[in-house]
């Protein structure tokens, strides 16, 4: 029977589609979901107050030292490390809870935290963190009051503003911001329109039409925003589900080629061997 990658959605039964998790409490209930490979339909922020830990996003170990924040985006693959002793706390959310009108739902979008075209990194607060602290016991101390008609717009401006001050110490910390125009929304509606085809369809010229722009237009956005050509990234994406379903699945490889849109077994296997360097059998071997 084939294993599917454990996927969660968010809680049910809570005031607002947002929480706060104290890690280590987390950890007593739940090591056994955090350290396997899981995919979850909400974001994480999580703040690593003590600990030294290494956390695995979609086989990329990221390191992680004490005061450090990271940002993951919803239905991304990862799991915790399994030492025993990490303090924090993880704050959970969706869009139904943050993107309350379309600006809310374009500023996740294109902000440099949770865009998973670029790397993964912490955002490490060293001694900055009294800010944080602030806001987040804000934030405590109005999910445990009783909810009323003010409650989720309150709790809302708190985490823009957590996610604003974080944008602005990650862009001092040597990173390159994304400059927000045509390209970008161009590169960020390609990204969507990818996601829900990429197994079907492989060809940059599908997603310049849904587009509504030509192929010269799109590489100059993706070039622009990422150094990235479109069909880079095509295949970029078509290859990570590969190594997912890989890694943590047992479909056999013939299942895999054809749920990924190829006719023939050695279409994919050629496919992957040429964008991966290894054999789909040898990477999962070594996965």
């Amino acid at each position: 029977m084939t294993k599917d990658i454990k996927k969660y959605d968010f809680k049910t039964g809570l005031p607002q589609e947002f929480e706060i998790v104290d890690l280590t409490e987390l950890y007593t209930k739940s090591k056994h979901i955090l350290t396997q490979v899981h995919r979850a339909g909400f974001y994480h922020i999580i703040w690593f107050e003590d600990c030294h830990v290494t956390h695995w996003v979609d086989f990329v170990p990221i390191k992680i030292k004490s005061k450090s924040l990271l940002f993951l985006n919803k239905d991304v693959v990862h799991r915790f490390d399994d030492k025993e002793k990490v303090k924090g706390k993880v704050l959970l959310f969706t869009d139904g809870f943050f993107c309350k009108t379309e600006s809310d739902a374009k500023f996740l979008r294109q902000s440099v935290l949770f865009n998973d075209l670029l790397e993964v990194s912490p955002l490490e607060l060293q001694n900055q963190t009294t800010r944080y602290d602030t806001i987040l016991q804000l934030m405590t101390e109005e999910i445990e009051m009783v909810k009323d008609g003010f409650q989720s717009g309150i709790l809302q401006n708190l985490l823009h503003t957590f996610l604003l001050i974080s944008e602005r110490e990650k862009l001092k910390q040597n990173f390159t911001n994304i400059k927000k125009d045509a390209d970008l929304d161009y590169v960020l509606l390609f990204k969507d329109i990818l996601e829900t085809n990429f197994a079907d369809q492989k060809q940059v010229k599908f997603y310049a039409k849904a587009l509504i722009i030509t192929e010269k237009r799109l590489n100059q956005a993706t070039s622009k925003v990422f150094g990235k050509t479109p069909k880079e990234i095509i295949d970029n994406r078509i290859v990570l589900e590969a190594k997912r379903i890989l890694a943590h699945t047992t479909e056999s490889i013939k299942e895999i080629g054809y749920g990924l849109g190829f006719d023939e077994p050695t279409n994919f296997i050629k496919y992957f061997k040429k964008h991966a360097s290894v054999t789909p059998t040898e990477f999962r071997e070594q996965n």
